[in-house]
């Protein structure tokens, strides 16, 4: 709007003191062309009387009559010019209807006895095709400017106010599209966070930005429905895995009484991996029961050295079966993570590393920027460039791998990682094969690392 209010008056303005100045020159030629006519030959004698008789009421014109040797025979001002010649470098309008005295001649001049700008028009008196003088008529711009002035101030505040007025209709319109987008924006918001029964509802608006509202509103719809689904199907499943655990529980627990030695020592390690895999079910129902209410899960605190010989414990047997060792270096420290995820997180990584690439298998802890850094780093072959990102998501396999295994592993512990604030990253190791790392907020520091 402003540049077509600029557009359109400038140009007007312009042409509104051109005009102006025309209208003044048009009007003191028609003038002067009078006057030069009505004195002619015969009425030199006479010409300061008919001056004073018409220009009397005229203030701000003068009127200077010269003769045809340039000197002023009258003026309405009735000054001393009288007599004086005024056919000179100062005064170019007398030069040039001297120097052809056939044409009129009009010239905008700064006057430096008035010490403004003036429009001077000449016109020569005529008489049978002989030249006997000239009359000038002179106006000063100072009015004209004046106006022009309070013209173009006038369309300066109707410039102004149509500005206004089109911001206030622009900010209505603005506001009658923003509110509905407005209104969306929160509604994603609060379903991003977490809330699966915010709905955008009648959001008003344009017919797109209702069919928008409608279209988002049904894909919250299906995601709730999906996200129960998937709790129920969580719940069911958790519940329907506690009675056959607690069958085997019941068994190991009675064969134990009846074993000694090497057997007794299995069916206890057996019995501890029962109680492990139950207090795993037992966190998929407090899961699913924390996100059909909307409830953050309690804080944690997990011991890493603890962690790591209990993973050590459980996974030597099943490493040297595969031909592989398992070493850990590092200090003990506190992570602010649940333990069971703990153990999950390092199942997963060691379980991965002996089916990829059996052999000798590192597992350290230590302090890294005020987080507990847990690493597993095999000698296999390694990870593709191309595919370091994806490992890490659901069901991806990499080309020429083992065959066996579900692509969970790292996803698993991408996402248990991530639910205390934790991240993974993959990587080479220093001597090749696999490193992956896990970074945990520590909840002290690492001792003796």
């Amino acid at each position: 709007m402003l540049a077509v209010i600029i557009a359109l008056e400038v140009p007007l303005a312009i042409n509104l003191q051109k005009r102006a100045k025309a209208e003044l020159e048009t009007q003191a030629l028609v003038q002067a062309q009078s006057l030069a006519a009505a004195i002619g030959k015969e009425g030199m004698a006479k010409t300061q009387a008919k001056l004073d008789q018409v220009y009397a009421a005229q203030p701000g014109v003068r009127v200077v009559v010269v003769d045809d040797a340039g000197l002023v025979v009258a003026d309405t001002d009735h000054n001393p010019a009288i007599g004086q010649q005024y056919v000179t470098p100062d005064r170019p309008e007398f030069e040039a209807v001297a120097t052809s005295p056939h044409q009129a001649t009009t010239i905008t001049r700064y006057s430096k006895e008035l010490g403004q700008q003036i429009i001077a028009t000449v016109v020569p008196i005529m008489d049978e095709a002989h030249y006997y003088g000239a009359v000038r008529i002179t106006e000063s711009l100072a009015e004209v400017s004046a106006n022009v002035r309070k013209t173009t101030w006038a369309l300066i505040a109707i410039g102004l106010a149509g500005l206004l007025g089109g911001m206030f209709v622009a900010y209505l319109l603005a506001g009658s599209i923003s509110r509905p987008l407005t209104k969306l924006a929160d509604t994603a918001m609060q379903l991003g966070d977490g809330d699966l029964s915010v709905r955008a509802g009648d959001t008003g608006g344009a017919t797109e930005i209702k069919e928008l509202a409608e279209s988002f509103d049904d894909m919250a719809a299906r995601l709730q429905a999906a996200m129960r689904a998937q709790q129920a199907f969580v719940a069911n499943a958790s519940h329907q895995l506690r009675t056959p655990l607690t069958g085997m529980k019941l068994r190991i627990e009675t064969a134990l009484e009846d074993s000694t030695g090497d057997v007794r020592h299995q069916l206890e390690a057996a019995d501890k991996e029962v109680d492990r895999l139950s207090g795993i079910v037992d966190d998929l129902l407090a899961t699913s029961r924390e996100r059909e209410s909307g409830e953050a899960k309690s804080i944690s605190v997990a011991d890493i050295g603890q962690a790591v010989a209990r993973a050590m414990s459980r996974w030597e047997a099943r490493a040297a079966q595969a031909g592989s060792s398992l070493s850990a270096s590092g200090g003990s420290g506190v992570a602010a993570a649940d333990p069971g995820d703990l153990d999950q997180i390092l199942d997963n990584l060691i379980d991965n590393a002996i089916h990829y690439a059996p052999g000798s298998i590192a597992i350290e802890t230590r302090r890294e920027a005020g987080k507990i850094l847990l690493s597993v780093t095999d000698l296999g072959p390694g990870i593709r460039p191309e595919e370091v990102d994806l490992v890490t998501e659901r069901f991806f396999r990499g080309r020429g791998t083992k065959q066996g295994g579900s692509g969970l592993g790292l996803a698993i512990a991408r996402e248990l990682a991530e639910r205390w604030g934790g991240q993974i990253r993959v990587g080479g190791g220093p001597q090749g094969g696999t490193r992956v790392e896990i970074l945990l907020p520590a909840a002290s520091g690492l001792v003796g690392a």
